[in-house]
């Protein structure tokens, strides 16, 4: 079995989000996507609605999707949430299966800052999807991955749609140059605090629990 693991804070999970892990599934052939909303994540800190309202609105907006779950591995701990811990957790649950953990460019270029990077890229294979405030050949900086700048530039141009390379220790990473939907978790906040309307930014079960349950509107 081929699983995408996909965490994040989901603050709130949308489109973007969902549309990634689609895009993933599809391009690299998983059997399924496991999304983990992280509790108490470490480079994370404001205008963070509470754990509870996160993993449901999550578990909502992956319902229609019969490849898409949602796990509380992460939930579960009242420590703060380590990704290496997380993808020890599941290569224990998940022992035959194969583990790509799916994350955008910005978050790839952060491993550095992480616990334990050099575990974490031996762990588990990598999945790295485009954004559009950041270009596929700023990955050439990145401390394990060792491709041409021109190589990666070719995924920013269009002109590939995706790229597997070898990480420095010996895992792969594939990355998805296809175009995103550009939303974010950052914009729909601001929204919710100014008043305006996030309709069409995710799905209408999760914009509903927003305005039900007044979130983001304190920050």
């Amino acid at each position: 079995m081929r699983l995408g693991v996909f965490g994040g804070t989901f603050n709130p999970i949308h489109f973007g989000h969902l549309r990634a892990a689609e895009e993933a599934r599809q391009s690299v052939g998983l059997d399924r996507v496991i999304f983990v909303p992280a509790a108490v994540p470490p480079l994370k800190s404001g205008d963070l609605a509470d754990i509870t309202h996160r993993y449901r609105m999550t578990a909502m907006a992956v319902a229609s999707n019969r490849h898409f779950r949602v796990s509380d591995i992460e939930c579960r701990r009242t420590e703060r949430s380590y990704t290496v811990e997380t993808a020890r957790a599941l290569r224990d649950e998940y022992p035959d299966a194969d583990l790509f953990f799916i994350l955008g460019i910005d978050a790839f270029m952060e491993i550095p800052m992480w616990r334990d990077p050099g575990e974490l890229v031996n762990l588990i294979d990598f999945i790295i999807i485009g954004r559009p405030t950041m270009r596929f050949a700023d990955l050439s900086a990145s401390t394990y991955i060792d491709e041409p700048a021109d190589k990666l530039a070719a995924l920013d141009r269009g002109t590939s749609e995706m790229l597997t390379t070898k990480l420095l220790g010996g895992r792969s990473a594939v990355l998805l140059g296809a175009p995103l939907l550009d939303i974010s978790s950052t914009a729909i906040r601001a929204n919710v605090r100014e008043g305006g309307s996030i309709k069409y930014m995710l799905p209408e079960r999760v914009e509903s629990f927003i305005i039900t349950h007044g979130l983001y509107r304190g920050f």
